[in-house]
């Protein structure tokens, strides 16, 4: 069984990594059709349309071609890195539209940044 420690992950906006990654999430979801006809004794579900959605929390870097490429309204091509970049690598690839950045600062912490992505399309599996 192969386990992964959190800090091997990256997210990359099209080939840049993103830097100062403090955390990620994406998330798959399917949507289902109920198929149930009257004098079934259960309902019944077939699967349907894919979706896909992100966030990344990040300490804020002006400098970072990738985080500056995620702002507000673009669309970009994201990929989740879960186990780090190595060669034979599994990545989730997929193309999204930023549709939120937060910043936020506290006299005694550094600036942070929290962005979301809606993913447009299907979110796939590949190997680095």
């Amino acid at each position: 069984m192969a386990i992964h420690k959190g800090s091997e992950g990256t997210v990359h906006v099209g080939t840049d990594a993103v830097a100062e990654i403090r955390s990620y999430s994406v998330e798959e979801t399917a949507d289902t059709l109920e198929t149930t006809s009257m004098g079934d004794a259960a309902r019944t579900h077939l699967a349907s349309l894919t979706s896909f959605s992100g966030s990344l929390d990040v300490y804020w870097d002006e400098t970072d071609t990738a985080q500056i490429a995620l702002t507000v309204g673009s669309s970009v091509t994201i990929k989740f890195y879960p186990e780090g970049t190595a060669s034979s690598a599994k990545y989730y690839s997929g193309t999204a539209i930023v549709t939120g950045v937060s910043r936020s600062a506290s006299f005694d912490g550094l600036v942070e940044a929290s962005i979301s992505v809606q993913g447009t399309g299907a979110l796939t599996l590949a190997t680095a």
